[in-house]
């Protein structure tokens, strides 16, 4: 029997560089999604629809472009490359959006495009960075090695460290209720972003090798010089950059696209699949149950990825966050997610063991975590339930919400991971994880979207009166606004209609709330009922 070399003598230590790299990233990453909303709002005076929609927008091709920058990594470049590469387009991308939050006050239209310039980087970096870092983690050990599983998990801690102290350090550098301060918050992200790529620069080759001793993430074999010539690899990132730049103002401002490349995208895939004759019957179903739940996962994403919109104008606005001695920055709630993730993280892990051959079954799993979401939001729908627009509510109600969404994700989101790993085919694994990509990106641009219908406040309402309106009776349509006053709130971009979705109007922050109950509920009780059905299409028995 072949023993597997230095199993039992710890863990190399090239995760823990990897640990530090990432958890970097996610500080950069975290620390940025946080402010992102209020600077749009507070410092660009972006109206809160259209802010949501930009979010949308960003989240959603943040998660579209790793497809492309793995293709690349696979076969020209190697890992180590695209992830500094990646990297340092990221922390440009946090220091052109400094910039942007130096100028926005004196120079606007620089401001603007310096803005979407930092972003479109960021989307550009993020697509080479985010998905070859954590494929070196499993590289680390030999194949059957019992101690990548804990490989995994000290590097998911890493993920939550960074995404817990990102919001707090950049919430408590930029989100001080001065617009002008906001660009510290993106220089905090630029800054974690070279740390990170420094400790990848000087620790790659010595520690992160295989166990054999090479280096990983290397160049691979057969690659053309021309890929790997500088004046190419410039001219490359640039027409890349650019592109991103490009789609993100188009989807923002000019034509709302992306949504339909998202479902074409996934219709090509799936006929590719299914159209593919060497494919046996049971494979077929597998890969549809990859397709089923990738559908419903969209729904759990677009409530969950609410932190980094509407949740945020709810902390911003409606929740009182004094604490006698300090007032808690609305961005700081941000990390909670974090938080609470590597606190109930060992909980479910051990429960899962413990409930052993009762351990429900992914679909069921799924279906509890969309169910938990849903919980999440009617605990937090009853807390401003008959409260006043100009009442602030405990910070309770969304500590708890959180929890609770946190719950969900550890029902959800690494048990979809697996399931697709587990069921896809080995030629087409990288197409089907394609798929979940492209199910978090839809779900990101329909966060945005749903987040638009947040219905104005607190904050519209004193704008609007600073301006001489009244604008609460306009809102209910008790009263009839003159031709002057809808100009006047046109021109300072204060709503004055309540959204509507599906023709049922969202008047109030209780009705708004309720929408995510109900969506996830339903969701959840369709997984439910079809759980059995999915399991048969899994045939688990085979797998095992």
């Amino acid at each position: 029997m072949t023993s597997i070399p230095n199993q039992s003598k710890g863990h190399p230590k090239g995760l823990y560089v990897l640990f530090a790299t990432e958890m970097w990233e996610r500080f950069n990453y975290y620390g940025m999604r946080a402010i992102l909303v209020l600077f749009m709002t507070k410092a660009l005076l972006f109206d809160k629809a259209f802010a949501s929609n930009l979010y949308g927008s960003y989240t959603g091709l943040v998660y579209l472009t790793p497809l492309i920058g793995g293709y690349i990594a696979d076969r020209y470049w190697g890992n180590k490359k695209s992830i500094i590469t990646g990297g340092l387009m990221m922390a440009l991308g946090e220091f052109v959006l400094f910039f942007c939050a130096t100028l926005f006050h004196s120079n606007p239209s620089l401001s603007a495009f310096l803005f979407f310039t930092g972003l479109g980087f960021m989307i550009a970096g993020n697509g080479f960075f985010k998905p070859n870092i954590s494929s070196l983690v499993g590289q680390l050990y030999p194949k059957g090695d019992k101690r990548s599983d804990a490989a995994y998990t000290i590097f998911y801690m890493g993920i939550n460290v960074g995404g817990a102290l990102g919001p707090i350090v950049c919430g408590f550098l930029g989100d001080t209720g001065n617009p002008l301060d906001f660009k510290w918050a993106f220089f905090a992200g630029g800054v974690a972003m070279l740390l990170g790529v420094l400790v990848q620069i000087l620790f790659q080759k010595k520690y992160v090798v295989a166990p054999d001793g090479k280096e990983l993430g290397v160049v691979p074999a057969g690659t053309p010089k021309a890929a790997l010539n500088p004046l190419v690899i410039g001219f490359g990132l640039a027409a890349f950059s650019a592109l991103m730049i490009g789609l993100f103002y188009i989807d923002a401002k000019v034509f709302s696209f992306l949504t339909y490349l998202l479902v074409a995208s996934v219709l090509f895939i799936a006929f590719i699949i299914f159209s593919n004759k060497s494919l046996s019957i049971i494979e077929k179903q597998r890969i549809g149950v990859i397709f089923i739940v990738a559908f419903f996962v969209i729904f759990f994403w677009s409530a969950f990825e609410q932190a980094g919109a509407s949740l945020t104008f709810f902390a911003a606005e409606q929740t009182q966050r004094d604490l006698g001695f300090i007032t808690v920055p609305a961005s700081i709630f941000a990390s909670l997610n974090s938080i609470f993730v590597v606190t109930f993280a060992p909980i479910f892990a051990w429960l899962w063991i413990k409930l052993g051959k009762n351990e429900p079954s992914s679909p069921t799993k799924m279906a509890l975590g969309l169910f938990l979401l849903a919980l999440g939001y009617l605990w937090i729908a009853f807390g401003v339930k008959d409260v006043s627009s100009s009442v602030k509510v405990s910070m309770m109600w969304l500590i708890g919400m959180y929890a609770l969404h946190t719950c969900g994700e550890l029902c959800l989101s690494p048990i979809g991971l697996s399931l697709v790993n587990k069921l896809a085919p080995l030629k087409f694994g990288s197409l089907l994880m394609a798929v979940w990509f492209l199910a978090n990106a839809a779900a990101n641009k329909f966060a945005g979207i749903l987040s638009s219908l947040y219905p104005p406040g607190t904050a519209e309402i004193k704008q609007a009166a600073d301006a001489g309106i009244n604008l609460q009776p306009i809102l209910s349509k008790t009263v009839t606004p003159s031709a002057a006053e809808l100009a006047k709130l046109k021109d300072l971009k204060i709503p004055f209609e309540y959204q509507s979705i599906l023709g049922i109007q969202i008047n109030s922050l209780y009705e708004f709330f309720m929408m995510f109950v109900v969506m996830a509920g339903i969701a959840s009780l369709i997984l439910f009922a079809i759980t059995k059905k999915l399991q048969k299409m899994m045939h688990q028995d085979i797998l095992d």
